[in-house]
């Protein structure tokens, strides 16, 4: 049965399930205290942590009432994400380019290769929290990190038990999860089924809407076969539709440049992942040996309809040694990785390549309250030779005190991608290309309010892209459509996020961007806003049953190509600024079902994020839970 009519079941039995009895323990969302997984080879808390990252935990993703991986990165700094209808979004980290930013899913490469991820209907209904690592992290996760990292971690059922989820409004969604868990096994199953019904893309012509339905499926489990010895493995299944129009022959303006068509295309998403991990000597020396094989396949059914697949196939050893005790609880360990990365792809062209990585990790925490960080990776890539890229972060928390200095720089690189070499699809690829490379730099202070009631942490960044690899629509000397750029693209900015807990039942927060994003010959680099802002406030309501969310965001000075005036004569414009309120409430019934209810575009006001594109107006949300 395919998997889109397998999760369109579980709608249906959703929407018709009675509410179940509480049978056993509460298996709600658990908030968990911030430490960031994915900062090294191991472990580290996060205010230990020298390089720029932000945790937005499940929890608080359900209050603001994000429904998908797209509304829940909007609200953190030093992220920019764009959309191109519903479908295509582009996310992008410091100003880079979307193909600098790796997307993980609980650590493993969602793109299925060397292609950067589409989020676009990817679901929250089992994320336990996101983790945003800002700056090159190519040390740790080889090329395509080149700007930072966005690491979707799933929720690790700690007990047995389960919960059912319905939503209705704008389109139908359902999720069941069902955890079985004793004292050495964990075993867990995860579904989710969403349809958003859209909006016309092609705004101004009176045409069809363009929505999104999205499947998935996930199965995993964990067993502790002996003291020091535990074996897991991870099996996800996603495939999704979206619609989308298509561009006018003849546009004279961004109302026009789109034309309203039955055009859709087919994503199947695949991750499995096989691992073990060992802890020896009165717990000093760890290991783990992971096997992972993520791909993607996209249908286009269009005028020029076509069928791509990218496929990563990776073994990764990780051993870390805690030089003064245990690994978890030493103030000195040392980190010793090792990769094969087998990356695919097939389409118009067919293009395969393996990486051989080797990288260290030295962390250090004094008694002064300095912890230091310092990472070195050798990447042997079959097409590109040997490249060498490094990393360093400091924190110190002052006198014991609610100050914390934070400080990183490092390198970043990402090999020319398969299409740009090999072309396909009308466009010559370019055999010759060089790898992208970024250097970067930030230093910060965070600010720890009395009582710990929330903090106030200011980043200032500056990163430099060499060899910046771009494409043309007419083609270049060599015949090709691709080239590396001559200079240094440049782009520095500040970040801020602002979390309060006024009082016990209101919290407030702030995040903002301010970004300088210049090509090598100066002119401003498109779908990078200078100003981005977002307000949120929480407050808990009817004796804590309750919850109040609002959110709003603020994009002033973007600007996007305008494509009409054909190849060679592109115009640069600047896109009008826009503001965006949503609001989301929940109410617990008892200890077991919540409703829930949100409404996003509040005002219904018409904005664009992309020349061209519409995007989507009021829409309202209501749903309901239960746990067992």
């Amino acid at each position: 049965m395919p998997l889109s009519r397998t999760c369109s079941t579980l709608l249906a039995a959703a929407l018709c399930l009675p509410a179940l009895p509480a049978a056993a323990q509460d298996s709600a969302p658990i908030v968990l205290d911030t430490v960031i997984l994915t900062g090294g080879f191991s472990p580290v808390e996060a205010d230990a942590y020298g390089r720029a990252a932000t945790v937005i935990t499940g929890r608080e993703l359900e209050q603001r009432g994000a429904a998908t991986v797209q509304e829940g990165l909007r609200a953190l700094p030093g992220v920019s994400l764009v959309t191109s209808g519903g479908s295509l979004a582009e996310l992008r980290i410091r100003g880079g380019e979307t193909r600098h930013a790796m997307i993980l899913i609980d650590g493993v490469n969602a793109a299925g290769g060397d292609q950067p991820y589409n989020l676009g209907g990817l679901d929250l209904s089992d994320v336990e929290r996101i983790e945003l690592l800002r700056g090159p992290q190519s040390v740790y996760y080889g090329s395509a990190a080149a700007a930072g990292v966005v690491n979707i971690i799933t929720r690790k059922a700690d007990r047995t038990g389960g919960h059912i989820r319905t939503e209705a409004g704008h389109g139908a969604a359902a999720a069941l999860g069902q955890s079985l868990v004793t004292e050495r096994l964990r075993l867990q199953f995860d579904g989710s089924y969403r349809e958003d019904d859209g909006y016309d893309v092609s705004y101004g012509d009176g045409g069809d809407d363009d929505g999104i339905r999205r499947g998935a499926l996930a199965l995993s489990g964990e067993w502790k076969a002996a003291d020091g010895l535990t074996l897991g493995f991870s099996i996800r299944r996603a495939e999704e539709r979206a619609w989308f129009d298509a561009t006018s022959g003849a546009p004279d303006s961004a109302r026009t440049y789109l034309r309203d068509a039955p055009f859709w295309s087919d994503r199947a998403e695949r991750i499995d992942t096989l691992w073990a991990e060992a802890s020896s000597a009165s717990g000093r020396l760890t290991q783990r040996l992971a096997w992972e094989d993520s791909r993607v396949t996209l249908k286009t059914h269009d005028d020029y309809p076509g069928r791509t697949e990218t496929r990563r196939r990776a073994i990764r050893s990780r051993t870390t040694l805690g030089l003064d005790g245990a690994a978890a609880d030493a103030s000195r360990t040392i980190a010793l990785a090792f990769d094969r990365i087998e990356d695919d792809a097939s389409g118009s062209t067919a293009y395969a390549r393996t990486t051989r990585s080797a990288a260290v990790e030295y962390r250090a925490a004094h008694e002064n309250g300095l912890d230091v960080q310092l990472g070195l990776r050798h990447d042997d890539n079959s097409d590109f030779g040997g490249k060498t890229t490094w990393a360093a972060g400091l924190s110190w928390r002052i006198a014991a005190g609610p100050l914390r200095l934070h400080a990183s720089a490092g390198t970043g690189i990402l090999n020319p991608q398969s299409y740009q070499l090999a072309g396909g699809y009308g466009a010559v690829g370019n055999p010759h290309l060089r790898p992208e490379e970024n250097r970067s730099i930030d230093m910060g202070l965070e600010y720890s309010l009395p009582d710990g009631r929330g903090l106030i942490d200011v980043t200032w960044f500056r990163e430099r892209l060499a060899d910046a690899i771009v494409y043309s629509g007419a083609p270049l000397p060599d015949g090709s459509n691709y080239r590396n750029l001559r200079g240094t693209s440049r782009r520095q900015g500040v970040e801020i996020a602002v979390r309060h807990e006024l009082t016990p039942a209101l919290t407030l927060g702030a995040a903002y961007t301010y970004l300088d994003a210049r090509n090598p010959d100066g002119t401003a680099a498109v779908r990078r806003p200078r100003h981005e802002l977002g307000l949120n406030a929480t407050m808990q309501t009817f004796a804590g049953r309750g919850w109040l969310s609002a959110d709003l965001r603020h994009v002033t000075d973007s600007r996007d190509t305008e494509w009409w005036h054909g190849w060679g004569n592109e115009k640069v414009s600047r896109l009008p600024a826009f503001t965006v309120v949503n609001l989301a409430a929940s109410y617990d019934l008892d200890e077991r079902m919540r409703l829930t209810a949100r409404v996003t575009n509040l005002f219904d006001k018409p904005y664009q994020e992309t020349w061209g594109y519409g995007t989507q107006g009021r829409a309202a949300w209501m749903g309901i839970e239960q746990r067992w």
